[in-house]
């Protein structure tokens, strides 16, 4: 089960309690180890081989619905029928220890020997050595849920779960144990396909995550800290979300508890399909909080198509680093209302720059949908398939127009960078700049700009700190003084700055009256 730290730079205990977490493997025998997230939840990872033909399914049929509003669903009946065909998985494998991982003396973060929490785990299997310096790989297991898709051995699970497997069993309902196969996995979904060699098996019926509405009573079974076979239900909290690292993915968050050993597990709806699979949870303390995060299944199964049809997944890429708009970033361009995806920056030789986008555009709908969030861009394109014509509905210079884009191939996932705006009064902006000299010019990568030497006022409240790059104003390039004082004229109660921090370009909403 991934895990989500609420904060931006996760101290050593926490970055502890994600290895324990990622293994799902504190209630489990003596003989299971830990898996680590920093490289179970991310980075490339190549498909294993290439998937054969999916065989016909015979999905079970649908439990009744809720007989009347408000009644609770039939959770006694959707286990009954669900339960056989989900399965528990175990992984082993060799993992090569990265430079971060080798400064960790014994399992232990430098510094941290004394601390009992650390104490109390050091004598649990699988955790001495780890990380010892000088030992370039590992040896680990570590565990997780799935499911079975077709009477022939398809099984969705998450990537991560498998991530550097060598070997993959999955555990039945029945017991039985079946090696299987990785078909293929994908990073970016967090999706993962596996076959195992069986026939007639039990299967789930598949749902449409597209119907759900904030409010819908699910369930939940998988097997959390080794716990096989545990349901638990909840209702759906939340559509759309985005989460750090995984923008392309509009994740459902629910309140049904999951715990490290659900991963790859299926979320049910109240008559017993499959609309999500779990994936992550959001805790500052290692265990179930009340959020939790499932992949909608239209996504895996768009996922899993192209796995079994060539053994991987693409996803398409615009080039652009976009942010939410709100209220100030709305009025700074003109917009009614806050929305869309505002764009802070457009790549070189990317599908946007060669299509004319700019920094400063909108993005309000693709292919007719409109986009209410900048997630929703990062979404919709993600999933798109590289070289795919998409519409694009764009407010620059305060009109909305259309831009028609070719979309390139994703190396990486399409970063989301969100301001919140603050505010201030005044008249000017209260930045002391100069201009960059051609070694920061060099350094920054920019043609021109003006440094931020000193904040204050109205420009301190909204974030701005010595060392930004201010590059434009309202949309307007900068290079000098005068240029921003121009800018400044027409006295505007709101400017967008558009800023260079840490290699990122971002838009900083500000109010000056």
């Amino acid at each position: 089960m991934k895990r989500i730290s609420p904060i931006r730079r996760p101290n050593p205990l926490t970055r502890l309690t994600a290895v324990l977490l990622a293994s799902g493997l504190l209630a489990a025998t003596a003989a299971h180890g830990f898996s680590l997230p920093a490289w179970l939840q991310h980075g490339s990872s190549q498909p294993t081989t290439v998937a054969q033909n999916v065989g016909p399914t015979a999905a079970p049929a649908p439990v009744p619905m809720i007989a009347a509003q408000g009644q609770a669903p039939d959770y006694r009946a959707i286990f009954k029928q669900a339960a056989p065909a989900v399965v528990g998985i175990t992984v082993e494998g060799l993992h090569k220890m990265t430079a971060d991982e080798q400064g960790v003396q014994g399992g232990i973060p430098q510094g941290m020997d004394n601390d009992p929490f650390f104490q109390f785990f050091r004598g649990m299997p699988g955790f001495q050595g780890r990380g010892q310096r000088g030992v370039p790989s590992q040896p680990f297991r570590g565990q997780g849920s799935g499911f079975i898709i077709s009477n022939d051995g398809l099984i969705l699970t998450n990537a991560h779960v498998v991530r550097e497997a060598k070997e993959v069993t999955v555990k039945l309902n029945d017991r039985r144990e079946f090696s299987a196969k990785v078909l293929g996995s994908d990073p970016t979904t967090d999706i993962a396909v596996l076959r195992i060699e069986a026939r007639n098996l039990p299967v789930v019926r598949l749902g449409d995550s597209r119907r759900l509405e904030v409010g819908d009573p699910v369930m939940a079974i998988g097997s959390p800290y080794g716990f096989e076979q545990t349901a638990t239900s909840g209702i759906i909290s939340a559509k759309g979300r985005s989460l750090p690292n995984d923008a392309v993915v509009p994740f459902i968050q629910t309140d049904a508890a999951v715990n490290p050993g659900n991963s790859g597990g299926p979320l049910f709806d109240a008559s017993g399909a499959v609309i999500g699979v779990n994936s992550q949870i959001y805790s500052q303390s290692g265990g179930f909080q009340g959020l939790s995060f499932a992949i909608p299944i239209d996504v895996a199964l768009k996922v899993k198509g192209q796995i079994v049809a060539t053994g991987k997944a693409t996803h398409a890429r615009l080039g652009v680093t976009v942010q939410d708009v709100n209220q100030t970033l709305a009025e700074s361009f003109g917009l009614k209302q806050p929305g869309g995806a505002l764009i802070a920056n457009v790549s070189k030789d990317s599908a946007a720059a060669s299509a004319g986008l700019k920094s400063g555009d909108v993005v309000l709908e693709v292919n007719g949908e409109a986009v209410e969030r900048s997630g929703m861009l990062s979404s919709l394109i993600g999933l798109s398939s590289p070289g795919e014509k998409v519409k694009l509905k764009v407010w620059r210079d305060k009109a909305a127009r259309d831009i028609e884009v070719k979309l390139g191939s994703a190396d990486t996932q399409t970063a989301m960078a969100e301001e919140d705006g603050s505010a201030g009064q005044g008249t000017s902006l209260g930045l002391a700049l100069r201009p960059l000299t051609r070694s920061e010019r060099q350094q920054a990568q920019v043609e021109g700009g003006l440094v931020v030497e000193s904040a204050s006022g109205p420009a301190e409240r909204a974030g701005i700190t010595a060392g930004d790059v201010l590059l434009a104003i309202n949309g307007q390039p900068v290079q000098s003084a005068d240029q921003v004082r121009g800018v400044l004229k027409s006295k505007p109660k709101n400017v967008a700055l558009l800023v260079q921090r840490d290699g990122e370009t971002i838009f900083v909403p500000m109010k000056l009256g």
